[in-house]
């Protein structure tokens, strides 16, 4: 009998126990209900509408911005190879050349009783003799008989007559144009040359003009000699 006694007891503790925990929680933790009316939901609603309208307008300005860098960077990825192109075809010789220089004139000399043959070509040597001259008093540029003097040029003779590359210097005057930083330095060197003796030697003469403003200079017109270069297939794309 007690012991049924103490067994009630103590689930009747273990009730009350359970109730007063489930009153102490709820009163720390009360349920939050929405107390905003119909017009405070419409307005907070118009304020959530109107942040997303700036942020999807902002994601269009960054997007905008994005595609104008984008286009911008591949344009001047192209103006900077046009560039490239252009300046490599200046460095080959492929375009006109103007700037301060001196024009040479080479005519045959004769001595009043010279008895011979008449000169009618430049020998490779005596050409080949300026050219190295001129280089070294500051010559940039330069053109014998128009045609354009490169890298590759070759002087040679051919059958007894001087070629400039594919060019016969088989007639007089033969006029040489020569473009310089430093003209007047290029003009004084030059008058002051024993190359100008060597050609008398041979029989011509040397006339070099004083400092021009603007000589001219045609573009190399011969087809230049490509020794490790082949053209390669563009590959088709895949779909």
């Amino acid at each position: 009998m007690e012991h049924k006694k103490r067994i009630h007891f103590t689930l009747i503790t273990m009730i009350i126990g359970f109730m007063l925990a489930v009153q102490f929680q709820t009163t720390n933790h009360p349920v939050v209900r929405d107390t905003r009316d119909m017009w405070e939901l419409r307005e907070d609603l118009k304020k959530e509408q109107e942040l997303q309208r700036q942020l999807l307008e902002e994601i269009r300005v960054y997007e905008t911005t994005l595609e104008s860098y984008q286009q911008k960077r591949a344009e001047s990825k192209e103006t900077a190879l046009r560039e490239t192109v252009e300046e490599l075809r200046k460095e080959a010789g492929l375009t006109e050349v103007r700037g301060q220089g001196v024009i040479i004139t080479v005519e045959p000399f004769y001595e009043e009783n010279y008895v011979g043959p008449v000169i009618q070509t430049v020998s490779p040597y005596l050409l080949k003799r300026l050219v190295n001259e001129l280089n070294m008093y500051g010559a940039e540029e330069i053109a014998i008989a128009d045609q354009r003097i490169i890298n590759t040029t070759v002087i040679r003779d051919v059958n007894g007559v001087t070629k400039v590359d594919n060019y016969k210097i088989n007639s007089f005057p033969l006029q040489i144009k020569v473009i310089a930083e430093d003209a007047e330095k290029l003009y004084n060197r030059l008058k002051g040359s024993t190359v100008i003796e060597d050609f008398v030697l041979d029989g011509l003469q040397l006339e070099i003009s004083h400092p021009v403003n603007t000589v001219v200079i045609p573009p190399y017109n011969d087809s230049l000699p490509i020794r490790y270069m082949k053209i390669v297939k563009a590959e088709k794309e895949e779909k």
